[in-house]
Order: C-alpha cells, then sequence, then structure tokens
C-alpha cells in the first residue's frame, strides 16, 4: 500500500502561482503513475495531471496545459504540481493519486491510492 499526503493549498489572487507537494509513503516503489486530480463542490473529480515514474511522460487536461507542470523528486517518489496563472475556475480541493497500472488520471478508478486532499482558493 501507499500513503499520499498532499499540502502547499491555500488562498492565491488570480495570476498569482502555487506549488503542491504530495509526499508518499509506504510501498513507493508499487506505482507506476503518478497524477494529480481536483474537484468542486458538487462537481465530479476533473482530472488534471499524470506523470510516468520511469520516464519523461506526462499528461495534461486541456483546461491546464501551458499553466501547470507536474514532476517527481529525484528519488521519484515524491509529486509536485506547479501552478501558475492561476484563475478562479482553478478553485478546487486537489488529490494525488497513484496507480500500480500504467494509466493516465483520466482513468481515475484505475488508481488505487489517494491522499486526504488540499483546498486551493483563487480570487
Amino acid at each position: 500500500h501507499v500513503q499520499l499526503v498532499e499540502s502547499g493549498g491555500g488562498s492565491v489572487q488570480v495570476g498569482g502561482s502555487l506549488r503542491l507537494p504530495c509526499e508518499a509513503s509506504g510501498n513507493t516503489d508499487e506505482p507506476t503513475c503518478l497524477g494529480w486530480s481536483r474537484k468542486e463542490p458538487g462537481k465530479d473529480r476533473e482530472p488534471v495531471a499524470t506523470i510516468y515514474r520511469h520516464g519523461p511522460m506526462t499528461w495534461y487536461a486541456d483546461s491546464v496545459k501551458g499553466r501547470f507542470t507536474i514532476s517527481q523528486d529525484n528519488g521519484r517518489k515524491n509529486l509536485y504540481l506547479e501552478m501558475n496563472d492561476l484563475k478562479v475556475e482553478d478553485t478546487a480541493t486537489y488529490f494525488c493519486a497513484a496507480n500500480p497500472d500504467l494509466a493516465t488520471i483520466e482513468i481515475q478508478w484505475s488508481y488505487l491510492y489517494w491522499g486526504q486532499g488540499t483546498q486551493v482558493t483563487v480570487s
């Protein structure tokens, strides 16, 4: 099993930036892909970005492409989401997730491990 803990959320003005870390523990060699999703109250969870742990492959939702960057640390355990040029519509709770298989976070049901989320508010 893998435990994930997000942090770094907060309130920021339109056009500002935030960096969300996600710390992994447990069987951190298990995941093949790591990703971020976000959820606004009353809406479905929206996939945001994916990174393949063992290579350069990434995937981004069109809504964040060019503004958000997903990355991992040198040990390929911890995950980050760099968010720039933030918009009001980026306001949500952000969750990191881990998948033992090769799949983008668009296939959210395949991601077995999820953090508790961190709130991002843009105004």
